[in-house]
């Protein structure tokens, strides 16, 4: 599972080169995160854990105070989730998760890229079977059964866990994402997370190849290079 994860986080940050893009997803997603669940990290643990991976990405801290101001205001823009699932070049299943303020228009610019590339776009439901869910937290330690009984002594329900040259990646599903991450900061103190998020892990994959590779690439560079779209998730094993 873990594998399967580190590959298409690789893929998807290789197309998403634009620092401006990067900022601006990341300070869409802080203020609607801010918005929805208070703007202290100390209480919002969705909250820090995004400011935390942003300010891994070199996001500046002024677009991440700029993304709480706003929300702490109360006005703004009013961002919403939209997913789109279809199936890509080389027929590999593929999930767009976006935030925006207009849903016929991103639902247009999203089906555009598909179309660009020979894709095809679903209904909800189309592939999101295919794919699990899952909380993901990775972090540097070496005693796999202090952090399992952490876990299980919260009742968290752990689906995989594995230690691999010293850094432990525990998945749960996405529902046990709070009762997770607070299990382990309380048992084993503050933890530099290296992943720290809520991800659609594919079940299995679908092999591409030839000219499947550069249009699937294509495809990722459209969909990315959408204000819209925030995550890209898809099965395609090279």
């Amino acid at each position: 599972m873990g594998r399967a994860y580190q590959n298409r986080k690789v893929s998807m940050a290789k197309t998403a080169a634009a620092k401006t893009k990067v900022y601006s997803k990341y300070g869409r997603e802080i203020y609607v995160c801010a918005k929805a669940g208070g703007i202290d990290p100390a209480a919002n643990l969705t909250l820090r854990g995004l400011i935390e991976r942003a300010k891994k990405d070199q996001v500046p801290s002024h677009v991440i105070d700029k993304a709480l101001d706003k929300a702490k205001g109360g006005g703004g823009e009013d961002f919403a989730p939209a997913r789109y699932e279809g199936f890509g070049p080389g027929g590999c299943m593929v999930i767009v998760d976006c935030l925006t303020d207009n849903p016929t228009r991103t639902f247009n610019d999203v089906r555009l890229c598909f179309t660009k590339t020979k894709s095809k776009i679903g209904t909800p439901g189309t592939v999101s079977h295919m794919f699990d869910h899952l909380a993901i937290l990775a972090f540097k330690h070496n005693d796999e059964d202090a952090v399992l009984e952490a876990l299980l002594g919260a009742d968290v329900d752990v689906g995989d866990i594995e230690n691999e040259d010293g850094k432990i990646t525990v998945f749960t599903p996405q529902g046990d994402y709070f009762k997770a991450k607070q299990a382990l900061l309380d048992s084993l103190g503050e933890i530099d997370f290296e992943a720290d998020e809520i991800q659609f892990v594919p079940k299995g994959s679908t092999p591409i190849g030839g000219d499947d590779i550069a249009m699937l690439e294509k495809f990722l560079d459209l969909l990315n290079d959408l204000d819209d779209v925030q995550n890209v998730y898809h099965d395609a094993e090279f």
